[in-house]
Order: C-alpha cells, then sequence, then structure tokens
C-alpha cells in the first residue's frame, strides 16, 4: 500500500575533486522519446502506462544517469548549475513504460518558496501517482545515504516499492574504495528486501548494462501483469 512521501530535511553534503578513469563498454540502451514536462501531477497524463521515477540529489548526476542508459546526451538536460529540472519530464520507452526525471532535491539557484513548490510536487507524485511501479535513486558514491537517500529509501520500503540505489560517480574513487563503498550501503540496507544496490558511472558506462536490464524486466513483468488482469 502507497503511503505518503514527506521530504523535510536540508542536508548539504560537502563534494570533493577526485578523478579517477575507468573503462566499460558502450552496451545497451534504452530506447526513449520525450513525451512532456508536467508543473505537477495533475498535468500528467492519464495514469496506464507503468512509470519508472528518477530520484536524487541535484549533485548527483541524475540528469547524465539518464543521459548514459538512453544513450542520448540531449535526453535530459545537463547543467554546471545543480538543480535545472523544475518539472516532472516524463519519456516513453520503445516497448512500453515511462521514465520520469523529477526534480533534483538541493542546491537549485532558486528562492525557497520555489523550491519548496517542486518539492511539494514530488511528494505529490511519488505519493499519489497509480501507475508508478519502481524508483530509481541516484546518490553520489562519496556521499552516499544523505538523510534525503534514506528518506526516500524507507518509504519505498513501506510503500512496497522496488527502488534501485544507483552509487554514480563511481570513475571518482579507486576500485578498492568502490567495492569498500558498495559493501557498507548493501550492509546498510540489508533489511529492504526490494531494494538493491549497484555501483554506476555516468561518465565510463560502469553498471549500465545491468541498470538497463533491470528497468526492462520492471517495465515488462508490469506490463504482463496489466494485461493478465
Amino acid at each position: 500500500m502507497r503511503i505518503i512521501y514527506q521530504l523535510n530535511h536540508r542536508d548539504r553534503p560537502q563534494l570533493t575533486t577526485q578523478q579517477t578513469k575507468i573503462t566499460a563498454n558502450e552496451g545497451r540502451r534504452l530506447q526513449v522519446e520525450f513525451l512532456m514536462s508536467a508543473p505537477g501531477l495533475k498535468q500528467c497524463p492519464p495514469p496506464g502506462e507503468p512509470e519508472i521515477a528518477f530520484a536524487g540529489r541535484s549533485n548527483a548526476g541524475k540528469s547524465s544517469v539518464l543521459n548514459r542508459l538512453t544513450g542520448s546526451r540531449g535526453t535530459a538536460k545537463v547543467s554546471k548549475t545543480p538543480g535545472r529540472t523544475q518539472a516532472l519530464n516524463l519519456f516513453d520507452v520503445r516497448g512500453g513504460g515511462r521514465l520520469v526525471d523529477l526534480p533534483g532535491y538541493g542546491y537549485a539557484k532558486a528562492s525557497k518558496s520555489a523550491q519548496a513548490q517542486w518539492q511539494s510536487n514530488v511528494n505529490e507524485y511519488l505519493s499519489n501517482r497509480d501507475s508508478l511501479v519502481a524508483v530509481v535513486l541516484v546518490m553520489d558514491i562519496r556521499h552516499p545515504l544523505t538523510s534525503f537517500d534514506t528518506d526516500l529509501i524507507n518509504w519505498a520500503s513501506a510503500s512496497e516499492l522496488p527502488l534501485l540505489a544507483l552509487l554514480n560517480k563511481a570513475d571518482k574513487l579507486k576500485h578498492g574504495q568502490r567495492q569498500q563503498t558498495l559493501l557498507k550501503v548493501q550492509q546498510e540496507l540489508n533489511s529492504q528486501p526490494l531494494t538493491r544496490v549497484e555501483l554506476f558511472s555516468a561518465h565510463s558506462g560502469l553498471g549500465s548494462d545491468q541498470v538497463v536490464a533491470l528497468i526492462e524486466s520492471w517495465l515488462q513483468t508490469q506490463e504482463s501483469a496489466e494485461h493478465s488482469h
């Protein structure tokens, strides 16, 4: 049963600048087509197609993750100023289903009242969108499990929604550090059976194939379930 989602925290992690390159194949991609931007839930198309929402702090690289998964730099707007996504952006996925890019939380260069309105729209979408079937939470691997992240993970678990926690920017850590962080986060989320954790790099493509496969499987499973009713 879906419960009401409330986000109240105002955490602001400090970022570092360490960079280490890693390599990965180009791999498979999600074929998507932009559908619309909706200021809030009321302006979204009627529920029907299963939807997977992408959430994350504004500095976690959510837009770059979406662009990597779709193989197009034009899918989501990437800016040097985090927090540019200010609406619910919906994309149709070839083969059925939709991806929904939610406004990032924090860092946006806008008034507090505007940020509060965006967050209210995100809360309403997560709480009341009947066609939402899963959430992809993008985290910066150097600062995982902020209070925003844990709130969203706990809410998804209580709402019995599958959640994929992506440890993005993995290319900025050495292999040993990446594995250590992955293990630590997995241990923290041990009690959440519907939450899965993956290493990811929008820069190199690390983890992209696994994420595309999981998203396709979520959408196909939901489509099959709806057709069987």
